[in-house]
């Protein structure tokens, strides 16, 4: 399991134009299965996403494809974690 922290490195005046871009990309990555949660940072600095793959590799050439990336509007903190305990409604974690 991933932690992703994304971190706009651009005006948000840029951020927002990609905005509908981002949320189609973030859908196609629940679709498939490879996130499980995502929102934006508070105050508006970028975002998190915790991403189920295989590998980091794998979530590298996923996180590649985020028009946010592509554009060079966010930088990209990739962290590893290996989940031991959890919440009951979160238990299903545990197990990917």
């Amino acid at each position: 399991m991933f932690i992703v922290s994304i971190t706009y490195c651009k005006p948000l005046e840029e951020v927002d134009r990609l905005i509908p871009q981002h949320i189609a990309f973030l859908d196609e990555q629940y679709r498939l299965g490879h996130f499980q949660l995502s929102g934006r940072k508070e105050p508006r600095t970028g975002g998190v996403i915790l991403a189920t793959v295989k590998g980091k590799a794998d979530l590298e050439q996923i996180l590649a494809q985020d028009p946010f990336y592509r554009e060079q509007l966010a930088s990209y903190e990739i962290t590893e974690m290996v989940p031991s305990k959890s919440s009951e409604a979160l238990k299903f974690l545990l197990e990917l």
